[in-house]
């Protein structure tokens, strides 16, 4: 069975483009409370999993160790711009761990903002590791191999300690058993493993909620979560959803992107967490889908819900600036 469209792109008084895709929102209890499309599907969490990612960091005491707050918690978590105030976190996350950018193993690439990169090309030859999106995750795994005394050499390999770790860490939330077989590379070269959506969703309802976690764990998630939520900038940067949702409302609003249109979003005061994947991957669709996810969970908020089912159902401008058509939501989203 297809998955249902969930947005549609006009042009004139033209559908140009449908974009279909699955969402799941749970309870603590794993208890769906809304779905749209195959749930049970395996995907790729991509970059939307970080917080997840970055528990060892927590858990270890790596964090408390070198003494990191909201900030640089927020950056472990974050997919960033490169804006300088990200690069510069990340270097200094390194550096009190006696590290370099050198010991990064992300790889390196210019900011995919349009304004931070023509900044960055007028002001350098070429970016290193540390303009990466993923720096502040990888600052935070080399200073937990560091804490740890684990070899940091490596650290994005299969079989490196921090990695199998972490895959035991995505098991223990999401319920999947995670094997080679659903092994895939991220785009900055650690593994990534594909679960069911739902049980994607679950271990965010889990980490927002603490609900079959144990104690420190349970902390360590509300520590990492209420950190993104207190630096939301971190996160993401300028002018990026993530930042913009949990902006709206400080506290109240957990939210992470990750490659090839999936979203993962929490809402911690009321018990909810929320998974999704657009199936052809645009970003474009898979925003005003958690966009308008969240916003059925807020309906008692008229300007909270207001305000986020603008970032559901949206205009869109030409280079002059002039209306063309309209990103927007369907029914099957707002049922």
């Amino acid at each position: 069975m297809a998955n249902p469209v969930l947005v549609e792109v006009t042009r004139g008084t033209m559908v140009e483009s449908r974009h279909r895709g699955t969402v799941v929102a749970v309870d603590g209890a794993g208890k769906v409370l809304f779905s749209a499309g195959a749930i049970d599907h395996l995907v790729f969490p991509r970059s939307a999993c970080k917080a997840m990612q970055a528990l060892p960091l927590v858990e270890s005491g790596a964090a408390d160790h070198y003494g990191f707050g909201d900030r640089e918690l927020a950056l472990a978590c974050s997919s960033h711009n490169g804006e300088p105030e990200h690069a510069d976190l990340a270097d200094a996350m390194l550096a009190r761990a006696g590290r370099s950018v050198e010991d990064l193993e992300c790889g390196a690439h210019w900011s995919f903002q349009q304004e931070t990169l023509i900044r960055q090309a007028r002001a350098m030859d070429k970016p290193t590791a540390l303009h990466n999106n993923c720096s502040g995750k990888h600052a935070g795994f080399v200073c937990t191999c560091a804490h740890a005394g684990e070899p940091v050499a490596g650290y994005v390999g299969y079989d490196h300690p921090l990695q199998r770790e972490i895959r035991a860490t995505m098991e223990s939330l999401t319920g999947a058993l995670i094997t080679h077989d659903v092994c895939g590379v991220d785009g900055c070269s650690i593994p990534t493993y594909a679960v069911p959506l739902q049980g994607l969703a679950h271990g965010f309802a889990k980490m927002a909620t603490g609900e079959g976690l144990a104690p420190e764990r349970a902390k360590a998630a509300r520590r990492l979560m209420a950190a993104c939520m207190a630096e939301p900038f971190y996160v993401a940067g300028t002018r990026r959803l993530c930042t913009e949702i949990m902006a709206l409302a400080p506290g109240r609003i957990f939210a992470k992107t990750g490659a090839e249109g999936v979203f993962c979003a929490a809402l911690p005061q009321e018990g909810i967490a929320i998974a999704l994947k657009c199936e052809d991957g645009t970003t474009r669709a898979a925003e005003a889908m958690v966009a308008a996810t969240l916003a059925r969970f807020l309906r008692h908020d008229d300007t909270l819900f207001a305000a986020l089912m603008a970032k559901a159902n949206h205009t869109m401008r030409n280079w002059n600036g002039i209306a063309v058509g309209d990103v927007r939501v369907t029914q099957a989203l707002m049922d």
